[in-house]
């Protein structure tokens, strides 16, 4: 079963208007919702949730010619198959404690949505194609492990940016990454938005930076990696600064007594793409291993 669930105040009072909620206030909502979505849960029905947005509401409903009053197009909008990724399944929790985790999944699926799309967009839907999407999404699971394994111990914060080449859409993503014991911990849906926005801007060809901040208890540490021509090569320490201010400049917060130091080798780009050299069922080969571009000589290892 699928339900959609204004979290938002804003949100509640751009849907109030078409009387979606009766006479209910945002508070009084929550609350009933709560109770009906734990009466569910208790009698074994599984509930995948989806947080309602106003503007995102009205846009599907006008695109698919659905009157945004009707009960039928709150059910449809809350079933929809084209959402990224798994479905946010509750599991009996009280919405005040849900909601900033189910708005965190929101956000990440709309970053994923949008990727996905400049993703296809920039690789194709033809079997070379699906070759290259394969080979580029091994690539970008390997850097991802790479960098939580580089990081060391504890939680650190990755953060991406990169766009296609000349004029191409922006794309951000951002994930915790938790190492304990050499192990890179799933990062859930925040980890797969960032793997699809990398795997997009690689495949692209474009442009963008990735910082490594590391956990605080170990320094205020930040590595830096520049994507250029959909290859990523590590930053000079003088380029993590400047990306840093950059950073602040679009109005993200600096981080107090930085210190900016060059990325750490990452395994090499996925193979360029081209005709198939073996026939069509053949699985795409895997991209070479080991550090491909020249970086500085002091690239360092693990945080602190």
């Amino acid at each position: 079963m699928a339900v959609a669930l204004a979290v938002g105040a804003a949100d509640f009072a751009g849907l109030a208007r078409y009387g979606l909620f009766g006479s209910l206030r945002h508070r009084e909502y929550l609350r009933r919702a709560e109770e009906q979505l734990r009466a569910l849960h208790g009698q074994g029905v599984e509930v995948h949730l989806r947080v309602m947005e106003a503007g995102d509401y009205e846009d599907y409903c006008d695109a698919l010619g659905l009157d945004p009053r009707l009960p039928a197009a709150r059910v449809a909008y809350a079933g929809d198959p084209e959402l990224a990724g798994e479905p946010f399944v509750y599991a009996g929790e009280r919405l005040a404690e849900l909601a900033p985790a189910l708005l965190d999944d929101h956000r990440a699926r709309v970053r994923m949505s949008v990727a996905c799309a400049a993703l296809l967009d920039a690789i194709g839907d033809d079997l070379a194609g699906q070759r290259r999407l394969a080979a580029v999404m091994r690539y970008v699971t390997a850097v991802y492990l790479a960098l939580g394994e580089g990081a060391g111990e504890g939680c650190h914060l990755l953060t991406l940016r990169c766009h296609g080449p000349g004029e191409g859409e922006e794309l951000t993503s951002a994930v915790d990454v938790r190492v304990a014991a050499g192990a890179v911990h799933p990062g859930g849906r925040d980890a797969e938005a960032f793997c699809v926005t990398l795997a997009a801007g690689v495949a692209a060809g474009g442009e963008g930076a990735v910082l490594l901040h590391g956990d605080p208890s170990t320094g205020p540490l930040v590595l830096g990696w520049a994507l250029t021509g959909g290859r990523l090569r590590p930053m000079t320490a003088h380029e993590v600064f400047d990306e840093l201010a950059d950073d602040a400049e679009r109005g993200l917060p600096f981080p107090p007594g930085m210190v900016p130091r060059p990325g750490f080798p990452l395994p090499g780009p996925p193979p360029p793409s081209g005709p198939a050299s073996g026939p069509a069922s053949a699985p795409p080969s895997a991209p070479p291993s080991g550090p491909q571009f020249p970086g500085p000589r002091d690239g360092g290892g693990p945080l602190g």
